[in-house]
């Protein structure tokens, strides 16, 4: 399964129920949750590398990942996650306007309103492996577009703005903004953002079609990869 096509219907539900699973730890992220940590990650200061991220999905202790049951479980599930992460980068790319959050809704006096919290916890614990780089955006003069993710999901808000993540109605509304928002602040650091530092890679001799694959194989170079090009 390539990486950069979308999860269908029964892998979404496949991945969702492994993370709710006792399989996971307690803390482990959820879909939502997953959806803003990765979203954070893919349109931040800086590109952050999947051996650096994908230990967070499991909670705060890294040392307490799932348990898979084999490779190949686990093999599956990083896979899911990853063609999760890469949705989100292509639309990002191809169409941002096109960005939907994946929020959850709630029931409120016979009407469907946005529940964002979990969402804006996992941009917030996304932002964290990049704390300092974010600060340009919250020094600039479009700090107000955090405004709506900060209220939903920091662990701890100024008393006077506690009603607008209280009343679902408000935090209904806080949600349309972090919507509109998202679009916008990948706008901010598209030119801004920092590629990690690349390995400069030394040229390697040619190798011929009659001589050994340099992997190692036995096999002479046109009978393996060389069969490939």
């Amino acid at each position: 399964m390539h990486l950069d096509q979308p999860l269908s219907d029964k892998e979404f539900d496949s991945l969702d129920q492994f993370l709710l699973s006792g399989r996971c730890p307690e803390d482990a992220m959820t879909m939502d949750m997953l959806h803003g940590y990765l979203t954070a990650i893919a349109i931040g200061p800086e590109t952050v590398l999947p051996a650096e991220w994908l230990p967070r999905v499991w909670g705060e202790d890294p040392q307490q990942g799932p348990k898979f049951t084999t490779p190949k479980e686990e093999e599956r599930i990083v896979n899911l996650i990853m063609r999760f992460m890469n949705e989100i980068l292509i639309t990002f790319e191809v169409a941002p306007k096109d960005y939907e959050p994946l929020f959850v809704e709630r029931e409120h006096e016979g009407e469907m309103l946005i529940d964002a919290e979990s969402w804006c916890w996992g941009f917030q614990e996304g932002l964290e492996l990049r704390a300092d780089a974010w600060s340009v955006l919250y020094d600039s003069d479009q700090a107000d577009l955090m405004r709506p993710i900060d209220l939903l999901g920091a662990d701890e808000i100024e008393e006077a703005d506690l009603p607008l993540v209280e009343d679902p109605v408000s935090a209904h509304k806080l949600a349309l903004e972090v919507e509109a928002n998202v679009p916008l602040i990948h706008r901010f650091w598209l030119p801004r953002r920092k590629a990690p530092v690349e390995t400069v890679k030394r040229d390697e001799p040619k190798v011929g079609r009659n001589d050994d694959c340099p992997c190692g194989s036995g096999r002479k170079y046109k009978k393996c990869h060389g069969a490939e090009n």
